[in-house]
């Protein structure tokens, strides 16, 4: 029995490292480059032709969208880098005055045509068959090789999507909700009982922190848009985007927030470290801030839930959820603020850093708040379509004559569904 678990175990774990999406592109990239290869042997006059795998390799990117773009810039940067080599070649010949003026005009015009990231490639590529003696074949013969790497590498993509990676941007959000999480439970430990100055200095820090956690799931969003962009297996690709990105914006709002609550937490135990017993709260005010900032974490932690949890799923159960934790925590705010004025009320000297603590809280709770992500959501919607009219007025004309606008009451529907 222990043996069929084993083997069951290492059979998931096969069947998921096989479905990761690395190695998803890794096989992806690996037989692009092979069949670019063996089709070049049939075309190109040399013998060994490997810049059409090269070219469907660097073509073939993580995402379609990218993928596309990629492939365009990288012909335009090749067919440049040649007609530059063939333009030196008949004028002046290759000396090692005319390699620095060539590698001058291939960068200029690689800005020129606008390749982006592939500037140096023209550069590369006039170098490369300036360098031969029959420049007239092999220029013809890279300029095929490339069009043959980058048709094959546009192919596979369209034939075998690229993995969509919305999955790993929702692990990534869910995560920063997690610490957003832990820090906020420590917090609130701490502001229960005394806090020594150096304790509370530390979660500033570690709140300091966070600003680079969201950096990488920023990226990790970035690609999965991309992932959405143009690919046959997602129907709702701008209603995913939109509810990921306004996601996270609000999770970054909360993470801004945290840190000034963390500062004010600093300074309410800087300004009470002379007293007899340092409290940065009364006995009951602590209680109840370590009360709240634990219903407030899990409230953070439902909305990342709520966030990335794919449209075509009943999110109910997260929304219920987050909704019955913001009700719970709005009450133990009300209950708080009457403490906080109490403690006020007693002595007036830490009443600015009180109030701040109460602010600070509400803001958390407001951006939160179903409704108020709602209005963010169909705000988000409104703008995304109307650069996009304006970015492509023609192709959006298209779309209305074959109702489009349709789809995209479609999706400010269930945008409403999810946000209510």
């Amino acid at each position: 029995m222990r043996d069929v678990r084993e083997w069951t175990a290492s059979l998931v774990r096969f069947v998921k490292r096989h479905r990761d999406p690395v190695v998803v592109q890794a096989l992806r990239s690996s037989a692009a480059a092979t069949i670019a290869y063996v089709i070049a042997l049939r075309f190109s006059p040399e013998a060994a032709p490997l810049t059409a795998p090269l070219t469907a390799l660097l073509v073939v990117q993580v995402t379609l969208y990218s993928t596309l773009t990629t492939g365009i810039r990288r012909v335009n940067s090749v067919v440049a880098g040649v007609l530059v080599a063939i333009a030196f070649s008949l004028l002046v010949g290759l000396t090692w005055w005319s390699l620095g003026l060539l590698i001058m005009a291939a960068l200029a015009v690689g800005h020129l045509v606008r390749v982006d990231e592939f500037v140096p490639e023209v550069a590369i590529s006039a170098m490369l068959v300036l360098g031969v003696t029959t420049v007239g074949d092999t220029a013809w013969a890279r300029v095929l090789e490339t069009l043959i790497g980058a048709v094959v590498g546009l192919g596979c993509n369209l034939l075998f999507a690229p993995p969509v990676w919305v999955g790993e941007a929702g692990e990534s959000i869910e995560g920063l909700a997690r610490r957003l999480r832990q820090l906020m439970l420590s917090m609130g430990e701490e502001a229960a009982g005394r806090t020594p100055v150096e304790h509370a200095t530390a979660r500033l820090h570690e709140a300091r922190r966070l600003d680079h956690d969201i950096v990488e799931v920023d990226a990790a969003l970035r690609q999965a848009e991309d992932s959405l962009r143009f690919n046959p297996r997602v129907k709702e690709g701008l209603l995913y985007r939109v509810v990921l990105r306004t996601g996270l914006d609000t999770l970054e709002i909360c993470t801004v927030v945290l840190r000034v609550l963390a500062r004010t937490f600093t300074d309410l135990a800087k300004e009470r470290e002379s007293e007899p017993l340092p409290r940065s709260f009364a006995s009951e005010t602590g209680a109840t801030v370590e009360r709240l900032l634990s219903e407030i974490a899990d409230a953070v932690v439902s909305f990342a839930v709520l966030v990335t949890t794919p449209v075509s799923l009943n999110a109910d159960a997260a929304e219920s959820r987050l909704t019955a934790e913001l009700r719970q925590a709005a009450a133990t705010r009300d209950k708080l603020a009457q403490l906080l004025l109490e403690e006020v009320q007693r002595d007036a000297r830490q009443w600015q850093l009180l109030g701040a603590v109460l602010t600070e809280v509400n803001r958390i709770l407001d951006e939160l708040d179903t409704e108020h992500r709602s209005r963010r959501l169909l705000e988000e919607l409104d703008r995304v379509s109307r650069e996009q009219r304006e970015r492509m007025p023609r192709l959006t004309r298209l779309r209305e004559n074959l109702r489009v606008p349709a789809q995209l009451r479609r999706n400010r529907a269930t945008a409403e569904r999810r946000s209510r």
